[in-house]
């Protein structure tokens, strides 16, 4: 009894709630509470105390004591929702997204061996343009495999809503994807595009170090969705979120914004041909 009243001071006792690094919060057993707030985060981005206790099965208080513990540690940072459109009344709700330290506690040995398998696929063929096309066929290869389930979502879509099916599908995945709708940049009656934004990216790291996985990615994108997209911002590049701009059906494959520096100006090739050449060049 003396010895359980020992450990419980000792557990309450101040600094033991919270460790004193980011990995130890993350190693401190891969069951416990806190690694479950964290994982959720992760695999779903920026979420609300309110979200993850709905998540999670906790109260809003029990998670917000885990939240406070991750951001003591720098695994999380707090910022406001962002909200498109009006908002109503009152404060703007907060969000909790994992900081760079809270990703590399969660993926810094399995990127390591990613990079090291990409590497060797490219040392394997001499490297140089003949190593890039063969990472660049890997990353294609792996977004067709994707494809052939997202297919099965965006044929029940409309024509209209098939942007919205595949940020559903990205989201299912962990890529925490939304859809913001946007008008057309060439003129006011024109019909509006849509901003595809991934809040949340598993493979951030990596594509730092080979590009050619976000331009496989838009590739896969674009033939998904049946038209010319164009990459605004990526995460391996520093950008908050991965940003794509899909054109309306009928409109010009144009973004509504300037292009964001450092991003990926790639258009795949997409299933069917809607477009004149003219309008596909102004995106080369």
């Amino acid at each position: 009894m003396r010895e359980r009243n020992q450990q419980q001071e000792a557990e309450s006792a101040p600094g033991c709630a919270v460790p004193e690094t980011a990995a130890e919060v993350l190693l401190e057993g891969h069951r416990a509470t806190r690694d479950r707030v964290a994982r959720s985060i992760l695999d779903h981005g920026p979420s609300s105390a309110a979200d993850l206790a709905s998540r999670l099965g906790l109260t809003a208080a029990a998670v917000r004591r885990h939240l406070d513990g991750l951001a003591a540690a720098g695994l999380v940072e707090s910022r406001e929702q962002r909200v498109y459109g009006s908002r109503g009344r009152g404060r703007p709700a907060k969000v909790f997204g994992l900081t760079e330290s809270g990703r590399d506690a969660f993926y810094q040995a399995y990127d390591q061996l990613a990079a090291d398998a990409l590497r060797w696929i490219s040392d394997a063929v001499g490297g140089g343009k003949a190593g890039e096309e063969a990472v660049a066929a890997f990353a294609r290869a792996r977004f067709g495999k994707q494809g052939e389930r997202y297919l099965g979502a965006l044929e029940q879509a409309s024509a209209d809503q098939r942007t919205e099916a595949l940020a559903q599908a990205l989201s299912a995945d962990g890529y925490a994807a939304t859809v913001r709708r946007v008008p057309s940049a060439t003129a006011s009656n024109s019909p509006a595009g849509a901003q595809l934004c991934q809040h949340h990216c598993p493979v951030a790291h990596i594509a730092e170090q080979f590009p050619q996985l976000c331009e496989a990615e838009t590739e896969f994108f674009s033939q998904l969705l049946g038209t010319h997209v164009q990459r605004l911002a990526t995460i391996a590049h520093g950008d908050g979120v991965c940003t794509t701009y899909v054109p309306a059906s009928g409109a010009a494959s144009s973004p509504a914004k300037p292009r964001t520096p450092g991003a990926v100006p790639t258009a795949g090739t997409p299933l069917t041909d809607p477009e004149p050449a003219s309008a596909r060049r102004n995106l080369a």
